[in-house]
């Protein structure tokens, strides 16, 4: 079985698209589960560039057709989404209730990767590999990026409300 399921860029790119979709679809429709997945295509598209360029690109040996989609999928995608929510918003979306369900999809990603894992002897990221470092190793790792989700999260709840409040005045 291929990781590609697993790869946590696969799962941002994927949240990337929905949220834009449906905001391309209605832009004005603010559900929750709407204001969720536009702060989840942030959060985890900025993850995924940055964990990419601090843990993963180092090591990285990008051979075939990984030379074209690469920068695609860790910085263009990125940049673009980073931009056009600077740029268009949607403002005001993005609240505690919104800042805490965005860690949702991350956590359900990571219990993905860690029990296929488990199962077939493979993940998708070898800072997530409890065979060769351990649970406690895996975990430490884990809530560091979480934490960090987390203040991703807050800096576009901030960024979110300053640029409301600029566009008020």
């Amino acid at each position: 079985m291929s990781d590609t399921v697993s790869y946590f860029t696969e799962w941002s790119s994927l949240v990337v698209a929905i949220s834009t979709t449906l905001l391309a679809l209605a832009p004005t429709r603010a559900t929750l589960l709407r204001r969720v997945l536009r702060l989840d295509s942030l959060l985890m598209i900025t993850v995924t560039a940055i964990v990419y360029a601090v843990l993963l690109a180092p090591k990285a040996v990008v051979t075939g057709w990984s030379v074209l989609t690469n920068p695609w999928q860790h910085i263009v995608v990125p940049a673009v989404t980073v931009i056009v929510f600077l740029g268009w918003g949607p403002r005001g979306w993005i609240d505690g209730k919104v800042v805490a369900w965005s860690l949702a999809l991350p956590v359900a990603w990571l219990a993905w990767a860690l029990v296929r894992g488990a199962i077939v002897g493979s993940y998708p990221y070898a800072f997530l590999d409890v065979a060769t470092y351990g649970y406690a190793s895996v975990f430490q790792t884990i809530a560091m990026i979480l934490a960090f989700g987390l203040a991703v999260a807050l800096g576009y709840w901030g960024i979110d409300r300053l640029l409301s409040r600029a566009r008020a005045a």
